[in-house]
């Protein structure tokens, strides 16, 4: 993550975990993160859609919108892989997410 971070960042994303961690009770891992991907692009959708004009508009920048979005995960994923492998046996005691 860059350093220009905002200060709530961390905050909101340790909330969407613990909320994924709760819902472990009732289903398996596997299932509640496919939940929360489909909700993430159900809500970077909407967020998309809330800065164009029409879906004309939109389905011209569908691209573009694609490449940003799947590269931020794809930074994020990777940056988090590497901080799994480097603290694998610290994180996993618990086995939570």
């Amino acid at each position: 993550m860059s350093a220009d971070v905002d200060p709530h960042f961390y905050d909101r994303a340790d909330a969407l975990i613990e909320l994924a961690n709760a819902q472990l009770a009732g289903a398996p891992r596997e299932l509640v993160g496919d939940s929360g991907l489909y909700a993430m692009a159900r809500f970077n959708a909407w967020l998309s859609a809330s800065g164009h004009a029409s879906g004309a508009a939109m389905q011209a920048a569908k691209a573009q919108i694609l490449e940003e979005c799947l590269g931020r995960y794809r930074q994020m994923l990777e940056a988090n892989l590497d901080d799994y492998i480097g603290h694998f046996e610290q994180y996993m005691r618990g086995r939570r997410g």
